[in-house]
């Protein structure tokens, strides 16, 4: 299996890990570059073009993904992993104080069949039969429950079209869910120090992360990365540090350092940076552990007492 396409750096890790001793996915989406906005290149489609597999998290996540992969992939399935049964799916939080997107009040729901994919294969339909964006918020492999839910799929998925190497596929899996066992539980001893701490976030991205280890936003802000806000939308989100309580603010790498400054000035909020894609992690098999450890230690040292 040397044609196997990923999109984002979390899900290649996956597939990287379930492949070892076989071949190497290859990345579509590298560097900081956002799955949302991603442009192809031409070497991006001969490569989808040649595809054995293609494996994508959900339409609203590869959103500049989804047509070139049913496009240009020709005959090769394109599994949207978002789809894998047994997943646990939150919905957007709908709270006053996350300012974020209009959809229902949050609650978790696993999923109990693979929607839009043949029967018996997982293979997603060409015609979309979905909205580019629903309900659910779909940065769920930010629960490692969720990543070993996926890999058994990935593995899966892998020994239908390569049953030479089912069960090198299959060990791999297990090993991966040990892993992310001993993962879990690290980071949930971790983090018990600080999970009565109030924060918010300049992206809600990581409930999954959130509700997997016991923390919980107290809102969200919507800050457009590139042009800076007005001076009374400056005093606006000052405020609302203020009236949140919130010990931390945490931005991402696409946000300027100095706009996050001015967000928490004159309060006592502290700065965090969160990065649910990894962008400065290299990848490969391990950058899945490292993503979610630099979370960890992110909120932990943030959140954490000034004394600490």
């Amino acid at each position: 299996m040397d044609r196997v396409i990923t999109s984002i750096k979390p899900v290649h890790s996956l597939v990287s890990a379930v492949m070892a001793g076989v071949g190497e996915p290859y990345l579509m989406v590298q560097g900081t570059t956002s799955p949302h906005t991603f442009s192809l290149r031409p070497s991006d489609a001969v490569r989808l073009e040649n595809a054995q597999i293609i494996f994508l998290v959900d339409r609203s996540i590869e959103t500049s993904l989804v047509k070139p992969a049913h496009t240009l992939g020709g005959n090769a399935p394109v599994f949207m992993l978002s789809e894998t049964k047994g997943l646990v799916l939150r919905k957007f939080r709908e709270d006053r104080a996350f300012e974020t997107h209009s959809h229902e009040t949050n609650h978790a729901h696993e999923h109990h069949e693979d929607a839009g994919h043949h029967a018996g294969h997982g293979i997603a339909h060409e015609k979309d039969p979905h909205p580019a964006e629903g309900p659910y918020d779909m940065h769920v492999w930010l629960d490692p429950e969720n990543a070993g839910v996926m890999a058994r799929k990935i593995a899966e998925v892998l020994s239908e079209a390569d049953p030479d190497n089912a069960a090198v596929y299959a060990a791999n899996a297990r090993t991966l869910q040990h892993r992310l066992d001993e993962l879990t539980a690290k980071i949930t001893t971790d983090l018990i120090p600080v999970r009565d701490k109030s924060f918010i976030l300049l992206h809600d991205a990581y409930q999954y992360f959130e509700a997997r280890f016991g923390l919980r936003a107290s809102g969200s802000v919507m800050v457009d990365p590139v042009h800076a806000p007005s001076a009374q939308r400056i005093q606006k989100l000052r405020n609302k540090v203020q009236e949140l309580g919130a010990v931390c603010v945490f931005s991402e790498p696409q946000f300027s350092s100095r706009l996050i400054e001015v967000i928490t000035e004159n309060t006592q909020a502290r700065v965090g940076v969160l990065d649910p894609l990894g962008a400065t992690i290299e990848a490969g098999p391990e950058a899945y552990f490292t993503l979610l450890h630099d979370l960890a230690t992110s909120f932990r040292e943030c959140l954490a007492p000034a004394d600490h």
